[in-house]
């Protein structure tokens, strides 16, 4: 299945198919020097999949984790394109998750003033959202994403049988944004979410309708001006959680599930809290609310003192909110 996201000039396709990193020769434009970036949590045969259909590969694999996503690899990836005499008419392709398709698109974007940019996502996380839509970053001084652009892929290649190896933690990360699109945008997804017993079986159509979703809103909004602004529920007090290195190693997907509390409904919590407990994710949390607010000061969706915030009233629903940025510690304190 084909998936177009129509951007003007920078439009282009999401492949999502089944065995599809055996042959993306066929569905890429490889026949050049390729940096294939991947992660050491990743199973090295991806990467070596992918590299063995180029005709002039390089690996660089870099730790798992969100600390891998700073600016001593950004350099790192930076010297490896020089040192091996990449130029404009070269190609970066990311074999991984989250951290690894957003720093190695901000290399991609930063290079020679922009280098095509392949993307191979591992996880589910982001298979169904961060392979998408352009957002490449890196985190800066604790702060998740500070340092980045909009840069979109030439492709996206989204390989369900990938999602074999991964653990069973990571796989409910990912569902969270999953949970978070349906909330916001589907109810019918998240009835699906609610009711599945097989979720192997449905995890083509979970992705297939979480992508039509993340495509409709970037195709109206590419550079979050508006409508994609929906996208961040779950993720202001999320981002909060994730940079607060006292809270321990949740996972990005963990922390969302964890920021949509305070931003639903009663009439939401009712389903939201079942589902997040269904798919082993956390509900509640230890987290001190003056720590929490400092990094939502430093939130890109803030205007002054105030932050635009998302709220889901109802399922399939969603309210956008501006308010003081310290209003969000009532938020916070009400529900952890």
């Amino acid at each position: 299945m084909t998936i177009s996201v129509n951007l003007g000039e920078q439009s282009y396709d999401i492949v999502l198919e089944r065995g599809a990193i055996c042959k993306v020769s066929t569905l890429l434009n490889l026949e050049r020097k390729v940096l294939v970036v991947t992660d050491s949590g990743v199973p090295r045969d991806y990467a070596e999949k992918v590299a063995a259909q180029c005709d002039d590969a390089y690996i660089v694999t870099i730790e798992q984790g969100e600390k891998s996503k700073c600016f001593d690899n950004y350099v790192m990836l930076l010297k490896e394109l020089l040192k091996n005499s990449f130029t404009r008419t070269d190609a970066i392709c990311a074999v991984g998750g989250g951290v690894v398709g957003d720093l190695a698109g901000f290399v991609a974007a930063s290079y020679m003033r922009g280098i095509d940019f392949y993307n191979i996502p591992t996880t589910f996380l982001s298979q169904v959202d961060s392979s998408i839509g352009g957002k490449v970053a890196i985190d800066f001084e604790d702060v998740k994403n500070i340092v980045g652009a909009f840069y979109q892929p030439k492709k996206v290649i989204i390989d369900p049988d990938v999602l074999k190896t991964l653990d069973k933690r990571q796989l409910s990360a990912g569902v969270a944004e999953s949970i978070k699109m349906a909330l916001t945008f589907d109810s019918k997804l998240f009835e699906l979410l609610e009711e599945t017993d097989d979720f192997e079986r449905d995890a083509d159509v979970i992705i297939e309708r979480s992508l039509k979703i993340k495509r409709d809103v970037v195709e109206n909004d590419p550079k979050e001006k508006g409508l994609r602004r929906v996208l961040n529920y779950g993720h202001t007090i999320g981002h909060a959680i994730e940079s607060d290195n006292k809270l321990g190693q949740l996972l990005h997907g963990e922390c969302v599930a964890l920021g949509m509390i305070p931003m639903s409904s009663g009439e939401v919590l009712k389903r939201l809290i079942p589902v997040l407990e269904k798919y082993n994710l956390p509900t509640s949390v230890k987290a001190d609310a003056d720590d929490l607010i400092s990094y939502v000061f430093h939130d890109k969706k803030m205007t002054g003192d105030e932050i635009n915030v998302v709220f889901c009233e109802r399922v399939g629903a969603f309210e956008m909110k501006k308010i003081k940025a310290i209003e969000i510690k009532k938020y916070i304190t009400e529900v952890f």
